[in-house]
């Protein structure tokens, strides 16, 4: 079996690191794949691994903006795929727009599915592009004859938007990689720490309006005038206008930038190093799908406070501890709380360590490339 994979609006982040994973664990010799073609630009090339079972193909098209690439998506995606003798198309981007079929869809977006979080983006480009990928992905699942999904919570949500179940799924979760992996250290009473040896805090997402860093700063700054000696690290790229906001708050709350620190965006490499440095992680987003970043800090034995949106719960399940990020109050609290209890901070480390050992990547590329191979078995021309 030839498969062609759709990687042409796949540029960067979460997209590059799945697709890259995924195409190194998985195992040609067990499988009744036996040709893989990669159809993307030059720079996502680069970042995927090389094989004599992966041959990569670009187009002039392909490099160039969004428009571009979508027309060639829609106008020679499926001529390239038929010229190749690909049995099946794999689009882990989630939009498509060929002829070409069987057809398997990848769900990794759930922001244009969540109407409340749009909201917080009012009148602007990005409402109007994430309603626009609402409907174009919408369309793609119900076109698709199969579809994966991260997450129940996913799958059960989108499901009910589109008002049908899709043709076939399946629930497939990313997997961690290695490098993460670090046995929880031991947990150290907060008297032990001091304005020269801050206990640090770290967040690491996008800036955006859904992650609610604006909120988290507040809290922590709160918490440090009540006396606790802390520090706290953001990293990740930002959303202009979210990020303008962020800045603004930092140099009035922190204008030494004592104790708050903004990374911008770290390499994938330097992750592991920067999570083995932290003393606590926090994830404040209130939508995720299955947010890589999570498993990543349970992989790299932090506790972790937690947002009690989305399919976090899915994730943590009934050891995870759990808050919700757009109220100052209760981020505070659960902060203070965890903060105040090297125990809690120990059971939380340990717990989210054994649960992330379940998200393995050479699973997912084989539960990914077996569901493929389902659908090519059972598809029947339309």
């Amino acid at each position: 079996m030839n498969l062609g994979i759709d990687a042409t609006n796949i540029r960067a982040g979460g997209g590059i690191t799945h697709l890259a994973e995924l195409l190194s664990a998985f195992n040609f010799k067990d499988s009744p794949i036996k040709k893989i073609y990669v159809f993307s630009g030059h720079e996502t090339l680069k970042m995927l691994p090389s094989s004599e079972f992966i041959e990569k193909v670009s187009h002039k098209k392909l490099n160039k903006g969004l428009i571009s690439r979508s027309l060639w998506q829609l106008f020679s995606l499926s001529k390239a795929a038929k010229k190749r003798k690909c049995d099946i198309l794999f689009i882990p981007g989630g939009n498509y727009w060929g002829w070409f079929h069987p057809v398997v869809t990848l769900s990794q977006n759930m922001l244009p599915f969540e109407l409340g979080e749009l909201k917080r983006y009012g009148l602007s480009k990005m409402l109007l592009k994430l309603l626009l990928l609402r409907i174009f992905q919408s369309i793609s699942f119900m076109r698709s004859d199969g579809v994966i999904f991260l997450t129940d919570f996913a799958r059960v949500k989108i499901s009910k938007i589109i008002g049908k179940n899709v043709n076939q799924s399946e629930i497939v979760p990313h997997g961690i990689n290695p490098c993460f992996y670090n046995l929880p250290k031991p947990q150290k009473s907060i008297d032990s720490y001091n304005a020269f040896n801050r206990f640090k805090l770290t967040y690491v997402s996008t800036v955006d309006v859904y992650k609610h860093q604006l909120v988290l700063i507040t809290a922590v700054s709160d918490l440090i005038k009540e006396g606790l000696p802390l520090s706290l690290e953001i990293v990740g790229s930002g959303y202009k206008p979210e990020l303008t906001k962020m800045i603004n708050l930092m140099n009035k709350l922190d204008p030494g930038s004592i104790w708050l620190k903004y990374r911008g965006k770290v390499p994938f490499y330097q992750l592991p190093k920067l999570y083995k440095e932290a003393d606590m992680g926090v994830f404040s987003s209130t939508c995720e799908n299955l947010p890589n970043i999570l498993l990543e800090k349970m992989a790299s034995g932090l506790p972790i406070a937690c947002s009690n949106y989305g399919a976090m719960s899915e994730v943590l399940g009934s050891s995870g501890v759990y808050f919700s990020p757009t109220s100052l109050e209760e981020t505070k609290n659960i902060l203070r709380k965890m903060i105040s209890s090297p125990e809690m901070r120990n059971k939380s480390a340990h717990q989210n360590y054994k649960i992330a050992k379940k998200y393995s990547w050479n699973e997912c590329a084989t539960k990914t490339f077996n569901f493929i191979s389902f659908v090519k078995n059972n598809y029947v021309q339309r």
